[in-house]
């Protein structure tokens, strides 16, 4: 036999319907055409699928078989076709995240439950982008979004701006440093930092103040999680810098200082970078909304809330 869906889509009308009639109608084609179609099947099978002269009409034990079969198949046909429907419209895919920013997981998390609720059918992922080269897995579409503080000119790929952050110094508020209105490399040099456990280069404080001095601190204690950080700050065992958006909580606590790096104050900028075709997808555009919005919401105490864009 050389089944076809439609083949199997006719004998579940027609057992529906009860009749040709009702289910040539409802199928949009003529009775002619769907008589000719049940017996170029029922030659195929060798055997009748249905019992004439009754009404309505049923269906033989052949005929029924079959109808089991489509009733299997077609409902997996149908979510098929919806889900390549949802890909050619945007309302699903994959996004696969790799951050360059360790801290950017106090920031990504918010952002991403908004987006979750807003796209249930997209597949997100995340990978830590600093065990790997995460730009030219970009590339390689391994991954499809990339946050990064370090845009590069690269062909074919997007560097959207998300927003501006300062990287802040904290310490306990019985450090001497607290004493004064903003620190510069030179406070550095006797301080134990504790950072997270990522290359200087990728590190704000080192690569835009003390690898340009040459400011080497006394001790650099690397630590995987920011509470812990902030506990080791709290208890006057180091120093840190980490970004404002994740010490907007311990601002205002007693046991801590957040100070200004130099007079002027130092400002970096978030980026995004995605493959030019899918900068705008539709769910793709709505992270980066969301990306844009969260952490200033975040900053004020306010559930972020962003529209979501029809499709």
């Amino acid at each position: 036999m050389h089944l076809e869906f439609r083949h199997l889509r006719t004998i579940k009308a027609i057992h529906e319907a009860g009749g040709l009639a009702r289910a040539a109608e409802l199928m949009n084609i003529t009775q002619s055409a769907l008589s000719h179609q049940v017996k170029g099947l029922e030659e195929q099978a060798g055997v009748e699928l249905f019992v004439r002269r009754t009404k309505p009409l049923r269906l033989s034990p052949a005929g029924i078989k079959l109808l089991r079969l489509a009733e299997r198949i077609l409902p997996e046909v149908e979510a098929l076709e919806d889900e390549f429907h949802a890909l050619e419209t945007g309302r699903a895919g994959r996004l696969h995240i790799a951050i360059e920013c360790h801290a950017c997981f106090e920031w990504l998390f918010p952002v991403l439950e908004q987006f979750r609720q807003a796209w249930p059918d997209v597949d997100v992922d995340i990978r830590p982008g600093l065990a790997f080269d995460a730009l030219p897995a970009l590339k390689r579409e391994e991954v499809d979004l990339v946050v990064s503080s370090d845009p590069e000119t690269i062909s074919d790929v997007d560097f959207t701006p998300l927003f501006d952050y300062e990287p802040v110094f904290v310490a306990s508020a019985q450090h001497p440093l607290a004493q004064k209105t903003f620190v510069e490399a030179e406070d550095f040099r006797g301080e134990t930092l504790i950072t997270y456990p990522v290359d200087r280069p990728r590190l704000d404080v080192f690569s835009q103040l003390l690898t340009p001095a040459k400011v080497e601190p006394r001790a650099v204690r690397q630590v995987e999680l920011t509470a812990v950080i902030l506990l080791l700050v709290a208890s006057n065992r180091g120093v840190a810098v980490l970004p404002d958006w994740v010490v907007r909580e311990v601002r205002y606590h007693s046991d801590y200082v957040t100070r200004p790096i130099t007079e002027t104050g130092l400002t970096r900028r978030l980026y995004a970078a995605t493959r030019a075709e899918d900068t705008a997808r539709p769910f793709m555009a709505h992270l980066l909304k969301l990306a844009r919005t969260v952490p200033v919401r975040l900053q004020r105490g306010d559930p972020p809330a962003i529209p979501v864009p029809q499709t």
